[in-house]
């Protein structure tokens, strides 16, 4: 039986939520929308937090999801007028910084790897592959741009301009996000949106972030050692390890592990 004291204060309450992988990747371990929906909204509501703590290692992923998951954690501090602040691991690069700018205050490691406020689109091409093995590719479209970046044919120009377009549209979007959240922190005498990366300390000269710090100790400096904690985290099924899903965990492993290479990490 929990019996409560009349005007007995409760301790100031962070809820904690871990974001760690890659954004919307193959494979159940990937951070997407969907999965982040009810951790989220029990984070926020659960318990009536003072604040939501987004702990962040993330090298980026689909700008589709990383939307999603930003806007969704806005929505949620709105509703609920709870503020919320991220706090970088390693990494919070392309969609991992677009989610550490969903936060009201961004904190890191001093060997933090932040910014990376690009877009990129990676691909192969195999048209020599196949036609030194003797194959010959048929394909059959309506519609002219149906077939557009095919890997088995060799790469169209028109192709290539068209993807560029959309890619300067997904950078756009992303600048929009950025300056919106972070606003007159940003350093405007910098160029900050080149898909370049930078430590903490320099990023906090440039305004991504607000400074160097750790969660519990910022929290406690914040409201006292009385704090309390309560985690909310992804959890991966037990029936997950057996089946076809072992081979989705493993491409999505491959893709998260060559994602996080990239900031040499």
């Amino acid at each position: 039986m929990n019996l409560r004291i009349p005007f007995l204060k409760k301790p100031p309450l962070v809820s904690v939520v871990r974001l760690h992988g890659a954004i919307g990747m193959a494979g159940r371990r990937s951070l997407n929308d969907h999965a982040l929906a009810p951790i989220l909204e029990k984070a926020f509501r659960r318990g009536k937090p003072d604040m939501v703590a987004l702990e962040i290692n993330s090298p980026g992923g689909s700008p589709v999801q990383s939307s999603l998951i930003g806007a969704r954690i806005r929505r949620l501090s709105e509703e609920t007028k709870v503020p919320v602040v991220a706090f970088v691991e390693d990494v919070a690069a392309s969609g991992g910084y677009w989610l550490a700018a969903a936060a009201d205050e961004i904190w890191a490691d001093e060997s933090s790897v932040v910014g990376s406020i690009g877009v990129i689109s990676a691909g192969f091409g195999a048209q020599v592959f196949l036609a030194r093995q003797g194959i010959e590719r048929r394909v059959y479209t309506a519609g002219k741009s149906k077939s557009m970046l095919d890997p088995f044919r060799p790469e169209n120009e028109e192709d290539v301009a068209r993807l560029r377009v959309i890619l300067g549209d997904i950078h756009d979007n992303f600048i929009a996000h950025i300056k919106a959240r972070r606003g007159q922190k940003l350093d405007t005498t910098k160029d900050l949106f080149t898909g370049e990366i930078w430590l903490a300390r320099r990023a906090t000269d440039l305004g991504l972030i607000d400074g160097i710090g750790h969660l519990k100790p910022k929290m406690k400096a914040r409201f006292g050692d009385k704090v309390k904690f309560r985690r909310h985290e992804m959890r991966r099924p037990f029936l997950s390890r057996f089946g076809a899903q072992i081979m989705d965990d493993a491409v999505a492993g491959i893709e998260e592990r060559a994602a996080f290479a990239r900031f040499g990490l």
